[in-house]
């Protein structure tokens, strides 16, 4: 999946996969989590907010979406 990156101390790069509804989010830190069943909405939320990493925390984290580790 192709990621963007993106201005955050959180998080270093998005990709959305829309025909699977798979957000994937790179980490600064190196790890890559796959979440499951994010709505385009979300995604565009979280591209388009002032922080990337509150929006991240409040809308795919604090929900609670399913997710996996895809790279350590």
């Amino acid at each position: 999946m192709d990621r963007e990156s993106v201005d955050s101390s959180l998080i270093k790069s998005l990709g959305y996969d829309s025909s699977g509804l798979v957000l994937e989010v790179e980490f600064h830190n190196g790890k890559v989590y796959q979440y499951l069943d994010v709505a385009p909405s979300v995604y565009e939320e979280l591209c388009s907010s002032e922080s990337v990493g509150k929006s991240f925390n409040s809308l795919v984290k604090s929900p609670g979406y399913e997710f996996k580790q895809v790279q350590c």
